[in-house]
């Protein structure tokens, strides 16, 4: 076991520029002597959809190497922990190596974040999984939404490491009216994503359920958008640039934008606030 010390310890508001209305990340600066279990045990205390834990790179191209727990287990790879980890390490004192960006090693490999006036973005990593769902877990999903076939437009594997799945459904009302029963999908990873009418805000509503990860609901979920967005701009269903909120339904105000470079590279960006900084006895 190791024994106690004082960390350097953040917690950053990703994805909202009102203060405390996005999803919440806690980030331990200095985990490199950290045990596996001791990593998990702090991530079910804070009870947050995630947990970070910044320790030296085993790359030299890299700048950190980050590990990331939810509750019940860890992740190859999660959006909103990426830029929530990123805005503690430069508000820590981080300096990058590279001029065009961080360099993030993780489980998934290496994740380039980009600095912007008062955002932060993440290339999306390559998905390990795409394709439409089949019918038998198509239909557990659609049982467990309450919903009935015919409202599903488009459905697919959009797993980047967590195991994500999504159904797009016809509007952003649609989507914000679903009272999902998780206990029929108690180990999904599974989104909904419905349009808004033109001319509105965001282009689209995105909820996110995790109960496979302990995350009944997701407030806003970087690396689902990531994988949407590599779905849905290389189909034409959406446009090359977009925006999305998240959160709704939770009282959450997140917007989420997606961008895609002229070499298919799709950047997901929003805002990283540190709202909480100092020290942890772990």
């Amino acid at each position: 076991m190791t024994m106690p010390r004082t960390r350097s310890f953040a917690q950053i508001d990703v994805f909202s520029t009102v203060p405390y209305s996005g999803n919440p990340v806690a980030v331990v600066l200095d985990g490199a002597d950290l045990t596996d279990e001791e990593m998990q045990r702090l991530a079910r205390w804070t009870n947050l959809s995630e947990t970070t834990f910044v320790l030296p790179p085993t790359v030299p191209e890299a700048d950190y190497r980050l590990r990331i727990f939810t509750p019940q287990g860890e992740l190859p790879f999660a959006g909103h922990p990426t830029l929530g980890s990123a805005r503690a390490w430069l508000d820590g004192g981080g300096t990058p190596q590279h001029a065009d960006g961080i360099v993030q090693e993780c489980a998934a490999g290496l994740v380039t974040v980009r600095r912007g006036k008062g955002t932060l973005s993440f290339a999306a990593p390559p998905r390990v999984r795409d394709g439409a769902l089949d019918d038998t877990y198509l239909n557990q999903i659609v049982a467990a939404f309450g919903i009935t076939r015919d409202q599903v437009v488009a459905h697919q594997w959009v797993d980047n490491g967590p195991g994500w799945a999504v159904l797009q459904l016809r509007t952003a009302e649609e989507v914000l009216a679903l009272e999902p029963d998780l206990s029929l999908i108690p180990a999904a990873m599974v989104g909904a994503i419905g349009a808004y009418p033109e001319g509105s805000g965001h282009n689209f509503e995105m909820r996110t359920f995790a109960p496979g990860a302990g995350v009944p609901e997701d407030p806003a979920c970087g690396s689902m958008n990531a994988a949407v967005g590599q779905w849905l701009t290389a189909t034409g269903a959406a446009p090359s640039t977009y925006r999305v909120s998240q959160g709704t339904r939770l009282g959450r105000a997140a917007s989420i934008e997606i961008t895609v470079d002229a070499d298919g590279t799709v950047w997901v960006t929003g805002a990283a606030t540190v709202c909480i900084r100092g020290t942890i006895f772990l």
